[in-house]
């Protein structure tokens, strides 16, 4: 999922194929970052991507939908065609559709637009569980902010990177909640809510996590001197995957700067590989 997830838009087209003559101008606009216009188009579909995603949840606040239902309705449906024709504009643009389509970002850009008109198939007083299950699914437009942010491929590759170590580490945790689970199942018993080795596991999960919601508790003297030592280890602990991570994250970012710098407005720090300037969307000399 993480490697779905790190393609961008752009990768999704390509893959597509890149369409020639009057088509390449629309899709450097609509699929590429690089340019000005492309950014532009960018910048205001995420503005009209947030304010989708604020209306669906405030029209689930029950008294502002009795008090705004009409104008969300409206709003949405306002929304929900200009993300139709956005749609199908990158439909149009590339050479295989179907492709694109079945890609990761074609299916979110479907699910934009779908529940709205899906909801207008769902008639009867007794659907309106149906409908809401439907309205729900607009906040599935929040996914497609990261194919709109260059900075997001950055996160999600220092994610894959680091998902070996990570999994390792919850292997351990894994390993230390079993042990004590099974621990306080012995020590405790049914009698103190330890009624199975699951239960102590999952006493020991929230132990160690130092949620600490209180509903299985020890009572003993040797059971509550058990979890201190568990307490512990789980403030030393619980940082390791956030170094793990972050440790990734700075070799990434390292990785994916290069100094070029625009000779039109002076920046020195684009993503590898960028013919544009980020600011100013000046060709950038990289024969050097």
């Amino acid at each position: 999922m993480s490697a779905y997830l790190a393609n961008t838009s752009r990768h999704s087209a390509d893959a597509a194929g890149a369409p020639e003559g009057w088509r390449a101008r629309l899709f450097e606009i609509i699929f590429g970052h690089e340019t000005t216009a492309g950014r532009n188009f960018d910048l205001a579909l995420i503005a009209v991507i947030v304010v989708s995603v604020l209306i669906a949840l405030l029209d689930s606040v029950p008294a502002l939908h009795v008090d705004l239902g009409r104008g969300f309705l409206i709003a949405e449906w306002g929304l929900t065609a200009l993300f139709t024709v956005e749609y199908l504009l990158r439909l149009i643009i590339v050479r295989r559709p179907l492709r694109y389509m079945r890609s990761f970002f074609g299916v979110v850009d479907l699910l934009a637009v779908l529940p709205t008109y899906l909801s207008l198939f769902v008639p009867g007083a007794q659907s309106l569980i149906v409908v809401r299950v439907l309205r729900v699914l607009r906040v599935f437009r929040i996914l497609k902010l990261a194919q709109y942010l260059d900075e997001a491929r950055t996160l999600f590759s220092a994610m894959q990177r680091s998902w070996r170590k990570i999994f390792v580490f919850l292997s351990g945790i894994l390993t230390i909640v079993t042990v004590f689970g099974a621990t306080m199942y012995v020590i405790e018993g049914p009698e103190h809510g330890f009624t199975s080795i699951p239960a102590g596991m999952y006493w020991a999960i929230v132990t160690v996590a130092t949620v600490g919601y209180g509903d299985i508790a020890p009572q003993t003297d040797f059971g509550r001197a058990v979890t201190s030592v568990l307490i512990l280890i789980g403030y030393g602990i619980i940082a390791v995957p956030t170094g793990i991570y972050a440790a990734e994250l700075s070799r990434e970012i390292r990785r994916g700067t290069s100094r070029v710098t625009c000779a039109r407005c002076g920046l020195d720090e684009h993503t590898e590989g960028a013919r544009y300037c980020h600011r100013c969307g000046a060709t950038l000399n990289t024969a050097d």
